[in-house]
């Protein structure tokens, strides 16, 4: 068997070891004579799995005791209305931050249940920057304020945590979350998809504070609410179970390295090194603002486009898959989410370097 380095935005790169586990338990986990995805969402064994995946997120983020986890479907383009309908709350309107295409759609379907007040937004720049943070202006009556720490798409990743004093702080971390430490108090609500450095697509976390539960919209479904998930475990429906059990091997091979601090220290590393062979490049180039280049999804552009489809065609046959740019930006983009092995970055590099002193 050979495998690649898959550099894909999501889904994305798993751990070898993980993915090993779970073939080895594809059959039979742990002598119940089932595959978990065979598994009652209610039954002993899952709930096990549940309770420890939950455990082991808590422990990696230090979650503290006055938040829920929830393990949702939806994706987090489900958050994007359910976060406007449960925290509304009477209020007429929410801040947001507007700084690339996904906290774009976010600012698109909050305005069907609230108005939307845009305190940043960074398209004159094609969302190559973030906002100053001195010059944020905050309404201290709306409802939340929104924000994407990191934009997949640009590779454009805030450097602060925006301070809203008591306004709830709302964050849409699918891209970055799990990649450093993280003062959880600092928000109201933070929400991801998993199919980036959590586990296989179709599983949504969602970290809430307990005093923004139970305050929906009544007009909207029961299962837009977080309370009808706060109060049955995640389970008010069928979870996502197998896509569950994965995030929490993954939640533990986390632990096993040593947690977030080491988990932080290996993607600075990787990020720092790839940025450093663009930036010593007279081939390749990156759009993106210094202060705001993201650690998980790095952008890059050859200075030939008419090199790209060579370059793709090339990377792939040495191993190296999912390097094309978002249609919207075009050029390459490599993510290196947190099992992405220093190795796989540090091919890249190389074939980066022949393929600059062959083409250039």
């Amino acid at each position: 068997m050979s495998r690649v380095f898959n550099f894909s935005a999501g889904p994305a790169i798993l751990p070898e070891t993980v993915l090993q586990q779970a073939s080895a338990e594809m059959l039979d986990w742990q002598g119940s004579g089932m595959s978990v995805m065979e598994m009652s969402h209610r039954g002993k064994e899952f709930k096990s799995i549940a309770e420890k995946a939950e455990a082991d997120l808590r422990t990696l983020l230090a979650i503290p005791d006055n938040y829920k986890v929830l393990f949702l479907q939806g994706g987090a383009s489900m958050q994007f209305a359910m976060a406007p309908i449960n925290l509304l709350a009477g209020k007429k309107s929410a801040d947001y931050l507007l700084t690339g295409q996904w906290s774009k759609k976010a600012v698109a379907e909050a305005k069907r249940y609230g108005e939307v007040n845009l305190v940043a937004d960074t398209t004159e720049s094609k969302f190559t920057t973030v906002p100053e943070a001195s010059s944020l202006a905050f309404d201290p009556d709306a409802a939340y304020v929104h924000y994407t720490p990191n934009e997949t798409i640009v590779g454009v990743e805030f450097p602060y945590i925006p301070e809203t004093g008591d306004v709830p702080l709302v964050a849409d971390m699918s891209s970055n979350i799990l990649s450093r430490q993280l003062d959880v108090s600092h928000y109201g609500l933070i929400y991801m998809g998993a199919q980036k450095n959590i586990g296989p697509a179709g599983l949504t976390i969602v970290i809430v504070r307990e005093d923004l539960i139970g305050k929906a919209n009544p007009a909207m479904p029961a299962m837009l609410d977080y309370k009808t998930h706060a109060d049955n475990g995640s389970m008010y429906n069928t979870p996502p179970t197998y896509s569950w059990y994965v995030a929490g091997l993954v939640f533990a091979w986390a632990l096993d390295l040593g947690g977030l601090a080491a988990v932080e220290a290996i993607n600075q590393r990787k990020a720092e090194k790839l940025y450093k062979a663009i930036d010593d490049s007279a081939f390749y180039t990156n759009p993106v603002a210094l202060n705001c280049r993201s650690w998980m999804n790095i952008p890059f552009i050859l200075a030939d486009a008419e090199l790209d489809a060579t370059f793709i065609e090339q990377a792939a046959a040495a191993g190296l898959t999912s390097l094309k740019g978002h249609r919207s930006v075009g050029g390459m983009r490599a993510s290196i989410y947190n099992a992405m092995p220093e190795a796989g970055v540090d091919k890249l590099i190389a074939f980066m370097q022949e393929f600059e002193r062959t083409r250039a």
